[in-house]
């Protein structure tokens, strides 16, 4: 397998564009995201030219691993770096603007289906009118992970907006999930109560396992404070976590990192932990996780007949998260700049879309219906590009209040992760 060369490229090219975008004023996620596009096969479709990148099925499986587990580190360290308290004070608003990130989303992209397919064949077609729920349904998502590196590497994530607008991420999450059961139990592919049972069941799960292995690692780290073995314990949790989530409960595994993140916040050892996070992710698998949106993107079933479909959908798709978050977060006496930062920090789509587009594609109506895939991609890719971006241009020359933290508290960017080790003290990386 050439899956060494292929890591090798990947981390030379993000790395390099990333370095390019960062000097002409954007985040470095556009830069790996576009990385990902260049050295992929994706835009050499229709070329004799593969890309430097043409992994085999089984390669693209373990690119796909790395990039999961990227996501889940950056997930675990939003946890870890997250206020608690600030959380629940900013606990209605944050639901509030999840509700809207994912109701609008989906009127909107049903309404298009609809009109598309048109709208009285639809009407009068039940295969139709799911299908268009399920267009509608793949809007609802939000890729936590690219609005969470884009606002640590802004300095923002520590912010007031910043907690809410990661609070209503992964809330949207969750209330997607359930509309998707929703609507496939509709469709007669899956039962609503089981999985609002399962939705229950994990938060049940999260605090009562989560408050015993807080008390663990209190006493963890009163005994072995900063050593590098709480480390490992606490990466150990994330994955138990994050596993829980997906295989007993339904619920996507970043879910289940950010809430093991969250269960460890505020301890002793936690921005210990986080530094080791960041590095550990930094360092591989977070630019495999960014690399792999555009390396998998496949463009071959496209054809310009569908265009003005991926067009509208990917409009109303950026547009829906834009209008409907941000209005909510305006109502809840945010700034102009903070209830825009809302709105546009919720418009990112990633592997959520992807996971949400196959549970439902057996919904999919065999004639006259809209297959959504090109379209998704679409929508990934443009969201996952202009979410930096606009993030960028929010708080370009603004200065938001950050969140009152403690005084030790450290807030790490970009620049920081790459000399994070001189922070560290000699026990840190000699003491096991």
């Amino acid at each position: 397998m050439n899956i060494l060369l292929y890591c090798g490229i990947i981390l030379f090219a993000t790395k390099a564009i990333g370095m390019v975008t960062r000097k002409l004023g954007l985040p470095q996620v556009v830069g790996m995201i576009l990385a990902g596009l260049l050295i992929g096969p994706a835009l050499f479709v229709h070329t004799s030219f593969h890309g430097l990148i043409s992994p085999s099925p089984v390669e693209m499986n373990v690119l796909k691993s790395f990039s999961q587990i990227g996501v889940v580190f950056i997930l675990f360290s939003s946890g870890l770096e997250t206020d608690f308290r600030e959380m629940k004070r900013s606990g209605a608003a944050a639901t509030c603007i999840a509700l809207a990130g994912v109701f609008l989303p989906l009127v909107l992209g049903t309404v298009t289906a609809m009109l598309f397919m048109g709208w009285d064949s639809v009407l009068h077609d039940r295969a139709l009118m799911m299908n268009a729920l399920f267009v509608g349904c793949i809007l609802t998502a939000t890729s936590v992970g690219i609005t969470v590196e884009t606002l640590r590497e802004l300095g923002k994530l520590k912010t007031k907006i910043g907690t809410t607008v990661l609070s209503a991420a992964i809330i949207d999450d969750v209330i997607g999930i359930i509309v998707l059961s929703i609507i496939t139990g509709i469709g007669g592919e899956g039962s609503i109560w089981l999985t609002l049972l399962h939705v229950a069941g994990f938060f049940i799960f999260t605090s009562v396992i989560g408050v015993l292995m807080r008390k663990a690692f209190r006493m963890l780290v009163r005994i072995y404070p900063h050593k590098r073995r709480t480390s490992i314990f606490a990466f150990a949790a994330c994955f138990f976590f994050a596993y829980a989530a997906e295989r007993f409960f339904g619920i996507a595994a970043i879910t289940g990192a950010y809430m093991a993140g969250l269960m460890l916040s505020g301890l002793g050892d936690s921005q210990f932990v986080d530094r080791k996070v960041i590095v550990s992710g930094y360092m591989f698998f977070t630019p495999m996780f960014f690399a792999y949106i555009g390396i998998s993107a496949d463009f071959s079933s496209f054809r310009v007949s569908g265009l003005w479909f991926v067009l509208a959908f990917v409009a109303v798709g950026i547009l829906g998260k834009i209008v409907g978050c941000s209005a909510v977060a305006r109502a809840f006496k945010y700034s102009k700049r903070e209830s825009a930062a809302a709105g546009v920090g919720m418009i990112a789509r990633g592997e959520v879309a992807l996971a949400v587009y196959a549970t439902g594609a057996p919904m999919i109506a065999a004639n006259g219906g809209i297959d959504p895939l090109v379209a998704t991609i679409f929508l990934i890719i443009t969201s996952s590009i202009c979410c930096p971006v606009l993030l960028k241009l929010v708080f370009q020359n603004q200065q938001i209040a950050d969140v009152s933290v403690p005084a030790h508290s450290v807030t790490i960017s970009a620049e920081a992760i790459e000399n994070v080790h001189h922070d560290l003290k000699p026990d840190d990386t000699d003491k096991g």
